[in-house]
């Protein structure tokens, strides 16, 4: 039994001494490959210290973005057209909606259509309202009076967004590690092509931040641009004036008709008295 007993127990330490091992194996590499990553980056900072920068580049995730981790981003347009009473009026009163709204105009025109002999007021105005005012301000334009005519539309430009964003950050750390390296270097070639580097990298962040900017203004603020018009004047004149209008045209086109066909006829007549007073001429003589 002792000789059971003490085959087990040396059993159980053999499996023991092997776990430890295992984990003291997995430790060691784990501190040589962080020793590694740390002699790399000496390594590269001594480098960079001596040779200045020719090229930094790109992370290739972008900052590590995805579309799974931030809010969808769309830009709202929409465009209807309501009928009035007061076209006028009705432009200002959307006016000072929109400024209640938390929005503002970005362009408005009022201007006469003629119809017949008659005339209404018709205008165009284009509001910018926040995204989440946009819904309740639509509800009190339609209440001014008919709609005619109304569309939606939403551009999702969600990917774009963390593009722009991505890359704006990682322009941005470049711009810190360049500097970082612009005080390392010992040469003027070095400092002037540092100073180039930084220069390109500085201007890709002012356009990409001039985007940003852009894709924010129209994401928060959707475009409404609303046409406004009166209603058309009714004329009925009850056939008179057009029967009298193609009595005018029928009198006129017969009249030129009648001028076209003396302008042919009058050198035929004076040919046919000419013959005929010579033939009475010639005959004359003939009796005598």
């Amino acid at each position: 039994m002792k000789l059971k007993y003490n085959g087990i127990i040396l059993m159980m330490l053999l499996l023991v001494a092997t776990f430890i091992s295992g984990c003291m194996g997995i430790n060691e590499d784990s501190y040589t490959q962080s020793a590694d990553y740390i002699v790399t980056e000496d390594a590269a900072d001594s480098y960079a210290g001596n040779k200045a920068i020719e090229e930094v580049e790109y992370d290739s995730d972008y900052g590590g973005a995805s579309t799974a981790s931030v809010d969808r981003k769309t830009i709202t347009t929409i465009s209807m057209t309501i009928e009035v009473d007061d076209a006028a009026s009705t432009v200002d009163e959307i006016s000072s909606m929109a400024v209640a709204s938390g929005g503002y105009v970005s362009s408005s025109n009022i201007y006469d259509s003629y119809y017949d002999s008659s005339s209404v007021k018709e205008g165009y105005i284009t509001v910018r309202i926040p995204e989440s005012e946009y819904p309740a301000f639509l509800e009190d334009v339609e209440d001014l009076g008919e709609i005619n005519s109304k569309s939606v539309n939403s551009q999702d430009v969600t990917e774009e967004y963390i593009d722009v964003s991505a890359r704006l950050d990682n322009l941005e750390r470049q711009e810190n590690r360049l500097l970082d390296i612009l005080n390392m270097t010992e040469t003027v070639e070095e400092v002037l092509a540092v100073e180039k580097e930084l220069e390109r990298v500085r201007g890709e962040i002012e356009s990409l931040t001039g985007r940003l900017n852009y894709l924010d203004d129209r994401i928060e603020f959707s475009t409404i641009t609303i046409r406004v018009t009166e209603p058309r004047p009714i004329t009925r004149s009850w056939g008179i004036r057009d029967a009298l209008s193609e009595s005018v045209n029928g009198f006129i086109s017969m009249v030129n008709a009648l001028i076209i066909l003396a302008g042919y006829l009058i050198p035929l007549l004076i040919a046919v008295v000419f013959l005929g007073g010579a033939v009475v001429l010639v005959r004359r003589r003939l009796r005598k």
